[in-house]
């Protein structure tokens, strides 16, 4: 299983589906596009729209 990881583009904050974001109730493996859609990051509260897929 290939999990992908996402960037903040306006603060760099990673989000990766592999490690989710338990404190935000966001499970393991949860898969970007099913992160809801009124997410924020937690860094800077920029929307889901300013994220972007990045290969490590």
């Amino acid at each position: 299983m290939d999990y992908k990881t996402y960037m903040c583009v306006i603060c760099g904050w990673i989000y990766e589906e592999e490690q989710g974001l338990p404190e935000a109730g966001i499970a393991p493996g949860t898969r970007w596009e099913d992160v809801p859609p009124n997410f924020t990051c937690p860094e800077c509260g920029a929307g889901k729209e300013d994220f972007e897929m990045i290969e490590i």
